[in-house]
């Protein structure tokens, strides 16, 4: 079985919903494409989940696919719903909740060393 859904050496497409479709309980993450300097990992959270704050050191977009969430970013509060896109800079704290099911697509991009 492969460790993502696509494959980092060839071209190739893939569906977002069949892998974390009818999630009942918790989150559930499934990796879509990993190479160096990028992550794109498909997220499916069931109603009551929620990510308490952290940070990261990649640069990250969420990409709303279906249902919606609360993303705390930036010390605000957002509503996020299908395709709404957040940008989140490197060591930005942030915090979802998912007050129904909802999926994102996360994409993160680790930048060269300066």
């Amino acid at each position: 079985m492969a460790t993502t859904l696509l494959s980092p050496t060839a071209a190739g497409v893939c569906g977002l919903f069949e892998p974390v479709n009818n999630v009942v309980h918790g989150i559930v993450s499934r990796a879509v494409l990993t190479t160096p300097g990028l992550r794109l990992t498909l997220f499916h959270f069931a109603a009551g989940q929620e990510l308490s704050e952290h940070t990261s050191k990649a640069r990250a977009v969420v990409q709303v696919l279906t249902g919606s969430c609360r993303f705390t970013a930036g010390g605000a509060t957002h509503t996020l719903k299908p395709g709404d896109l957040l940008h989140l800079p490197p060591g930005a704290p942030h915090a979802v909740t998912a007050p129904e099911p909802f999926s994102m697509l996360l994409t993160q991009v680790t930048e060269p060393a300066a």
